[in-house]
């Protein structure tokens, strides 16, 4: 408890940053129904978020490594407050992108500097324990963050300006900590081409899943305004599929190290695919139903980075991790970045069920890439162990790995 309490700190300022940064995206879409956005603008938005955490990952460590890590955090955390605040002032689709990117700037970089503090100061006796909680506070104030849409008013100053104190408030934790800061981490080589080819299943993979989180997270607002959903009621549906893919994490990691890992993902994809499908069904249907789906979109769809991750390390040496890691968040973002327009102009051109339609058929093109893979090569004997992968910094892997 004495150790948890000692990263108290960290923990707070990532908890505030999650419920600022958590609700941004659907308050976006909700609001940007409000004013009469079309539905590919909305997408556009989500797309510059992932633009934005794609610059912050470059950025942020070279950041750190110029001015130190509460000077960094404050230096994301401000891009953040400003991106939230500045949405009343300016009601343009294309002004809101320029400050999505500046929100996704501030994710990536302020969890680069949390993840990089960590990572100094963790041993392998302490590391488990304390990642245990970090992954509970962070997904705990994420799904408080999707509910904080029910008594958010969309296109409103007072709830972009709450979520900007909550951004600004996110920095007194962290600079106000006695903790000396630690040594600043060299920024990793990203080789995607060369990840590609060392794994090109595992590539494949966190590609999918970055198509996959980004559309769902950043469109499914408009799908649930389309089928009927209150506020309260897409926060809530949020919620449960952040929950469900939480609560997937530990049974599919024992299912990645007990059998091939190929099987595994191919299982949750073409499981995946079943998921959509009955979601595409559900549109219509009762909310029940579509919440039920919601939970087991979540169960099937979120452990497919951390499987594809996993498998992609079984074929790189140690000293390899760190890069490898770091090249599959740069293909996890690309991914991400495409996804939420594409999503949302099918949703604007054939209707809510569009959503999941897209979304399985990239799983659809994963099981068929997955098993050509099978037939290729075989999978290795020696694996490395099955970690939840979250998408929030290249650090994390750095952070995952065991010291020797």
């Amino acid at each position: 408890m004495r150790l948890v309490i000692s990263f108290a700190a960290l923990l707070l300022s990532i908890s505030l940053l999650q419920l600022s940064s958590g609700a941004i995206a659907p308050l976006d879409a909700l609001s940007g129904i409000q004013r009469g956005f079309s539905q590919t603008q909305i997408g556009m938005l989500g797309s510059a978020h992932f633009l934005g955490f794609f610059a912050g990952c470059w950025w942020s460590p070279r950041l750190m490594g110029s001015i130190g890590h509460s000077r960094a955090f404050a230096v994301f955390a401000a891009f953040g407050a400003i991106g939230a605040i500045a949405h009343p002032m300016i009601v343009d689709p294309f002004a809101w992108a320029i400050m999505r990117i500046m929100t996704g700037l501030c994710i990536a970089g302020c969890y680069t500097v949390v993840e990089a503090w960590l990572q100094a100061k963790l041993t392998n006796e302490t590391r488990g324990r304390v990642m245990g909680v970090y992954r509970a506070v962070d997904i705990g104030a994420s799904a408080v963050a999707q509910l904080m849409i029910g008594f958010l008013d969309p296109a409103s100053y007072v709830s972009y300006n709450l979520l900007a104190v909550l951004c600004c408030a996110c920095l007194l934790p962290l600079t106000l900590t006695q903790s000396r800061e630690p040594e600043i981490p060299d920024a990793p080589r990203l080789h995607p081409i060369k990840t590609a080819i060392t794994s090109p299943l595992g590539a494949a993979g966190v590609v999918v899943a970055g198509m996959t989180l980004a559309s769902f997270r950043m469109v499914s607002p408009i799908y649930g305004n389309e089928i009927g959903l209150t506020a309260a009621q897409i926060g809530a549906f949020l919620a449960t599929v952040l929950i469900g893919g939480a609560a997937a994490q530990f049974p599919v990691g024992w299912l990645a190290d007990k059998f091939d890992r190929r099987w595994v993902l191919i299982g949750l994809s073409a499981s995946a695919i079943v998921v959509c499908m009955g979601l595409v069904v559900a549109s219509g249907t009762s909310f029940g139903i579509v919440f039920l789906m919601a939970a087991l979109f979540g169960l099937t769809t979120f452990p497919i980075f951390s499987v594809a991750a996993a498998h992609a390390n079984d074929f790189s040496t140690p000293e390899q991790t760190v890069e490898l890691n770091a090249s599959l968040m740069f293909l996890y973002a690309v991914g991400a970045i495409f996804s939420p327009i594409l999503a949302a102009n099918l949703i604007a051109n054939f209707g809510p069920p569009a959503l999941f339609a897209f979304i399985s058929m990239a799983h659809v093109m994963l099981v068929l890439f997955g098993l050509l893979r099978m037939s290729v090569r075989p999978t290795k004997v020696d694996k490395t162990g099955y970690k939840y992968m979250p998408r929030t910094s290249y650090i994390i892997g750095r952070l995952l790995r065991q010291k020797r």
